[in-house]
């Protein structure tokens, strides 16, 4: 049997995908993951995947010393990643992009093994920009990103089956939902975001007069609210059940939510992350939704609670016209074709 290695990780957003094309390879090919300390590992260990962990090398946007000992971190981590490959000898190495992914491609280029990337966002991120030097393709999630170079393949975004197979009737709460209400999803990525759970937490006696009020506030403390209506958790990995129960979505704007989201062809609010702490890429990814006519944006930044509320309310009052958009939206298999480039290009 043929072995594949995946490498990605940080958030959710850089570790599905690679889960969804594992899913479609697992007949034909042993996985290895490699990833750093974050929630790869355990969402390795569940799919029963071997994991190797290495040390992590990541660029803090702002000025910090810890900058200065990148290039010793990165020199480690490629040393690590070089060993593990050459014990594992891999067909084919699957990056998902993030810190974590960058020495184990370049290792991996230094050995000669072939290698596939993935970028998920409408943007080269800084990782990916470093891996489309080493890698051999990069599968694009957006079309638009294929004009950044002749290795770019528009390919769309691995989903996994298992959340589109999610059944609402599967949530330990469903009972207590009341039938006569709609329910809105508010998730802020697997991390969490702290302002939009206080847009939620500030709202939530309007929120729940017209909806049940599902809250996946991420891990991190979150005043904990006792509200009819109101189910708050921190984590949960069978987003497909949540999305299955949703009329409407709220949730940033990372690419891997989105599309999610977008699979299961429900209406959505964006708030992306704001350009002051990141690089622009859920601004960029949300325009886009919004000009294709899939979803509603609100930049935090232009935040009040009226704002809020009369943007979710008139999502769901119009919901049947974001549905019919998303209904128009090609229906590609993005496994299919990664799997057909990792075929072509394998040792």
């Amino acid at each position: 049997m043929k072995t594949i290695v995946f490498t990605g990780g940080g958030t959710a957003g850089h570790i599905y995908p690679n889960i969804a094309v594992y899913e479609r390879l697992k007949e034909d090919y042993s996985a290895v993951y490699i990833g750093g300390s974050g929630m790869e590992k355990d969402i390795a260990k569940k799919e029963n995947i071997p994991f190797y962990e290495i040390d992590t090398v990541k660029l803090e946007r702002k000025f910090t010393s810890k900058n200065l000992l990148i290039p010793f971190k990165l020199v480690k981590a490629i040393c690590q990643s070089k060993k593990i490959l050459k014990e594992i000898k891999p067909n084919v190495i699957f990056s998902k992009g993030g810190f974590v992914s960058v020495p184990v491609v370049i290792a991996g280029k230094s050995l000669k093994i072939p290698i596939v990337s993935h970028e998920a966002d409408l943007t080269l991120g800084l990782a990916n920009k470093i891996i489309l030097r080493y890698c051999d393709k990069m599968c694009c999630t957006f079309e638009e990103t294929t004009k950044q170079s002749g290795k770019c393949v528009f390919t769309g975004l691995p989903i996994r089956q298992k959340l589109l197979k999610g059944n609402m009737k599967n949530l330990p709460f469903y009972k207590n939902i009341a039938k006569d209400k709609p329910c809105l999803l508010i998730m802020g990525g697997s991390t969490g975001a702290r302002k939009i759970n206080n847009m939620v937490l500030e709202n939530i006696d309007k929120l729940t007069s017209k909806f049940n009020v599902i809250h996946i506030t991420g891990k991190q403390k979150v005043e904990k609210k006792r509200v009819k209506g109101y189910f708050q958790l921190d984590y949960v990995d069978n987003i497909g059940d949540f999305l299955d129960l949703a009329d409407i979505v709220v949730s940033r704007a990372g690419s891997g939510a989105i599309h999610e989201i977008l699979a299961m062809k429900k209406p959505m609010l964006l708030i992306p992350l704001s350009k002051n702490i990141s690089r622009g890429d859920q601004i960029e990814n949300a325009k886009l939704f919004n000009s294709l006519g899939y979803a509603d944006v609100l930049q935090e930044e232009d935040y009040d609670k009226n704002l809020f509320l009369i943007k979710i309310e008139n999502i769901y009052k119009n919901r049947q016209k974001y549905i019919k958009n998303m209904s128009k939206t090609i229906n590609y298999d993005a496994c299919d074709k990664i799997i057909s480039i990792i075929k072509e290009i394998e040792k």
